[in-house]
């Protein structure tokens, strides 16, 4: 039953950020929202900072499974690079709640030393991969500059994309960011 109820605790504290935002989040809505009782959450959790930290560690694990699974097709570097890209913009990656979560998360970060460490995690993982992928596409001198770009630009439209009105079109976002990503490949050729 464990893992049954964990993951229920998860999809609810999901559920409950996207729909009152972290600060009006509490053990109570996420235990109604999941349909079992408070204690429940104290048991598997210990309270709502290591279910945040439980839930965020999901995400990132589902974001790796999703990449893995993505770049196992790649056959070049550009098409490691591409894997990158579009596993960061695919739309299970980018549900509404999921996006609300993250900003959630992040907002969190400079407070909690352990969702410190879950985002450093994220960030290695995520220039290491760009790293991988650039050094075969561009000059070594530009490797590191280009990760940096690239993260930042997939980091920045997750951004802005939770605080904007207009409707989020992941194939226009992954368009933009495949076409800077083509522009530095090609100055640096």
């Amino acid at each position: 039953m464990q893992p049954i109820r964990r993951k229920q605790l998860i999809d609810a504290t999901i559920k409950t950020i996207a729909r009152v935002g972290y600060p009006d989040t509490t053990v109570g809505r996420i235990a109604k929202e999941a349909g079992l009782s408070v204690g429940i959450i104290s048991h598997y959790f210990g309270g709502k900072q290591a279910l945040l930290e439980a839930t965020m560690a999901r995400l990132l694990f589902e974001l790796h499974d999703a990449f893995v699974q993505r770049v196992g097709t790649a056959t070049t570097p550009r098409d490691r690079l591409s894997a990158i890209i579009a596993t960061n913009f695919e739309t299970d990656q980018y549900s509404p709640e999921v996006v609300r979560a993250w900003l959630a998360f992040w907002a969190q970060v400079p407070f909690s030393p352990e969702l410190a460490r879950l985002q450093r995690i994220y960030n290695n993982r995520m220039l290491s991969n760009l790293r991988y992928a650039l050094r075969s596409l561009v000059p070594d001198a530009q490797v590191n500059d280009g990760a940096e770009v690239l993260a930042s630009l997939i980091d920045g439209f997750w951004l802005r994309s939770t605080t904007s009105a207009d409707e989020i079109r992941l194939d226009e976002i992954t368009r933009q960011v495949e076409s800077s990503a083509d522009r530095f490949i090609a100055a640096g050729a």
